[in-house]
């Protein structure tokens, strides 16, 4: 999995490319640890990624819960499959997929 972030001031966007599952989210995790409490906002932009598994969506929440209150975290560009893994499992109420 390729991981691109991309700082604008307090606002971060992380585009990812591949899969995110058991093998890779641990990738993505150590690339999030620092600094989200000084963010107020994250956009994963899913254009590149192909599949994400449940190990994938516990980064994801972590990193909402990691937000302390107040910041956003939302999905971009993901496609049909991603869309379903998020609908199905009720992540769409967490995490806004656009």
């Amino acid at each position: 999995m390729k991981i691109t972030k991309n700082l604008n001031g307090t606002e971060l966007t992380v585009a990812l490319e591949g899969e995110l599952d058991t093998l890779t989210a641990p990738e993505l995790e150590n690339a999030l640890k620092e600094g989200l409490s000084d963010l107020t906002a994250i956009t994963f932009d899913f254009a590149g990624l192909d599949y994400i598994s449940s190990a994938g969506l516990r980064v994801l929440l972590m990193t909402y819960r990691g937000m302390h209150y107040g910041g956003t975290v939302k999905v971009i560009n993901a496609n049909e499959i991603v869309r379903e893994v998020f609908e199905v499992t009720g992540f769409t109420d967490i995490i806004p997929v656009e």
